[in-house]
């Protein structure tokens, strides 16, 4: 799964609600709310700020399997 964070303490993560994928943005853990668009999530935190998090044993993992 992927999700992105930010210094400020911003979490971005894709999620699905009914039948909609949509893009969940928390600050400091507390919701701040559900974003359509890359241009929503915007709104809310500085996109050049985020970063994405990766699971290092997942991605070890995919790369045995190829």
């Amino acid at each position: 799964m992927r999700r992105w964070v930010s210094s400020q303490g911003h979490e971005v993560d894709p999620v699905v609600i009914e039948g909609r994928q949509l893009l969940r943005v928390r600050h400091l853990g507390y919701h701040v709310g559900y974003c359509a668009s890359v241009a929503e999530v915007a709104g809310h935190v500085d996109l050049a700020d985020l970063v994405e998090v990766v699971d290092l044993c997942q991605a070890a993992r995919l790369r045995e399997q190829e």
